[in-house]
């Protein structure tokens, strides 16, 4: 049967899948993203490539694998690591974990971060860890409440359309959307408008970011677009990081440009900053929620990633066509 590695341990059912399924498999040892050198090498000679979204996945790789390599099964919903151009001239299909769990899962996270930021959760806690806490009052941490407020959510995508319904149906929010394509279904389902960006950024209270990164949506939203926002209005962003100008960001978040913004994703990681000589002003900010790109982070949504991956090198290995292709 195949040969397969894999470019770091991620949980084990998947693996157990292959191996049940008679694939020999090579797991690299590190608890950090494999070195380049480690990498090349380590695809010498396999069936099958097992990567995460740290690992460049690019023609130097795919040459190293060589003709028989015939599979790259992406473990993440993303798969802007991996060179689709290349991996097209060579014949080698790639595919990602959009797992119905992991949209579930960070739609979950998506709207973790916007109660923390309105609730002012993270800073409250911060208050009463550190002894201020000296009794009740009634303007003590006000925050915002979700309830009526309107939702701008950017990709209506299956994680996209998650953040919906929990906004409709569990906070009874209004819901405006930007996406390259229009839904009338979801639109009467939801009772959600279409919007251009540009006006969703003018009407939305909460801003929910969810695209794939292309050079089409790299710094999607910058400079212009923070002048657009309300003064009252907060960004979420689970998709990845250069979808924003950091600096830019900042540069909002500093002058009350914006009322704060929930991050899961960063521009330079695993930098919380892409400058690591400045005051690293995001981790400095009481409006700012920040996670370390965990927004799949549960048993759940990180098992179904990698039974969908090991299932994708199954197919594939027995000459079937993959069950979800990177496109």
């Amino acid at each position: 049967m195949g040969k397969i590695f894999v470019t770091r341990q991620i949980p084990d059912e998947g693996l157990k899948k292959l191996k049940a399924a008679g694939h020999s498999l090579a797991v690299y040892g590190g608890d950090r993203a494999i070195p380049r050198k480690e990498l090349l090498a380590g695809v010498k000679g396999v069936d099958a490539l097992l990567p995460l979204l740290t690992d460049k996945i690019d023609a130097e790789v795919m040459n190293a694998g060589g003709k028989r390599l015939k599979i790259i099964a992406n473990y993440a919903v993303g798969f802007d690591n991996v060179d689709l151009a290349a991996a097209k001239q060579r014949g080698i299909p790639v595919t990602n974990t959009p797992a119905p769990e992991v949209s579930e899962t960070v739609a979950e996270h998506a709207f973790a971060l916007m109660i923390s930021l309105a609730h002012r959760i993270p800073e409250s806690d911060r208050f009463a860890r550190a002894g201020k806490y000296k009794g009740w009052g009634p303007q003590m941490l006000l925050g915002v409440d979700l309830y009526g407020k309107t939702l701008g959510i950017v990709g209506l995508g299956r994680i996209g359309r998650a953040v919906c319904e929990r906004a409709v149906k569990g906070f009874r929010m209004k819901v405006v959307y930007s996406d390259p394509r229009k839904d009338k279904e979801f639109e009467k389902e939801f009772g959600a408008r279409y919007l251009p960006l540009e006006k969703l950024l003018q009407e939305a209270d909460f801003v929910s970011l969810h695209v794939p990164l292309l050079p089409s949506t790299r710094h999607m939203i910058s400079t212009a677009e923070f002048a657009l926002m309300k003064k009252t209005s907060y960004l979420v962003n689970t998709s990845r990081g250069p979808v924003i100008d950091e600096k830019a960001l900042e540069r909002a978040l500093r002058t009350k440009r914006i009322a704060g913004a929930g991050l899961d994703v960063f521009e330079c990681e695993p930098l919380i900053d892409c400058d690591p000589s400045d005051t690293l002003e995001l981790r400095k900010m009481e409006n700012v929620v920040l996670t370390p790109h965990t927004a799949s982070a549960t048993i759940e949504a990180r098992q179904a990633m990698s039974r969908l991956a090991a299932d994708n090198v199954i197919a594939v290995l027995k000459g079937k066509p993959p069950l979800t292709p990177a496109k």
